[in-house]
């Protein structure tokens, strides 16, 4: 029922609005409006003309150079920046470049003195271990001097006292003490012989 209802509704609505406009139309033209009263067109169209040269000139003259100005000024503002920004990036590269030639050159440089304190290192303790080597062959030398003079010095020891063994030995077995040039004469012929 109520669908019923609603339709009607629907279907009467716009008849109503059809017959509202010409009731209004023909009330206007009753009452005189002016916008649609053909014979008053021409003063109309004459204030339209007027009014349209009037706002044409305030916007030619005044509105229109202020958005210009603006339009303008931001353009100019844009294209500051985009030089500026430009100019900052260029600038960024020239810095990055240079940081990486300083720290090119830096390696370099680090490597030139690694290898001149390397090389420094290997001389200082070349010189120390020939110093040693020279120091430890002059050590072994007076050692072996040392050596020699002990030798010497026990052989003489030895000699005499077997000069003196060999005389108390010959004296007790023949009753008659032996001559000691002979006696050391007889040690130093048995000592060469043994020394070969």
């Amino acid at each position: 029922m109520m669908n019923m209802l609603e339709r009607s509704a629907a279907a009467v609505l716009p008849l109503g609005a059809v017959v509202l406009v010409s009731a209004s139309a023909s009330a206007a033209t009753e009452h005189g409006m002016p916008q649609l009263d053909f014979s008053t067109y021409a003063p109309q169209l004459f204030w339209l003309a007027i009014w349209f040269v009037i706002l044409y000139l305030l916007m030619a003259k005044l509105a229109l150079p202020r958005v210009d100005r603006v339009m303008e000024a931001r353009r100019q503002q844009r294209e500051g920046d985009l030089t500026h920004a430009a100019q900052l990036k260029a600038d960024a590269e020239a810095a990055s470049a240079a940081y990486q030639r300083a720290l090119a050159e830096a390696r370099v440089q680090a490597q030139a003195t690694i290898k001149e304190t390397s090389d420094k290192l290997a001389a200082d303790a070349a010189e120390r271990q020939r110093a040693l080597a020279a120091s430890l062959a002059e050590q072994i030398a007076e050692a072996e001097r040392r050596i020699a003079g002990t030798k010497e010095q026990a052989l003489a020891e030895v000699r005499g006292i077997a000069a003196d063994v060999g005389r108390s030995v010959v004296e007790k077995l023949t009753g008659v003490a032996p001559d000691p040039a002979a006696m050391t004469a007889a040690i130093e012929s048995s000592v060469a012989g043994r020394t070969r």
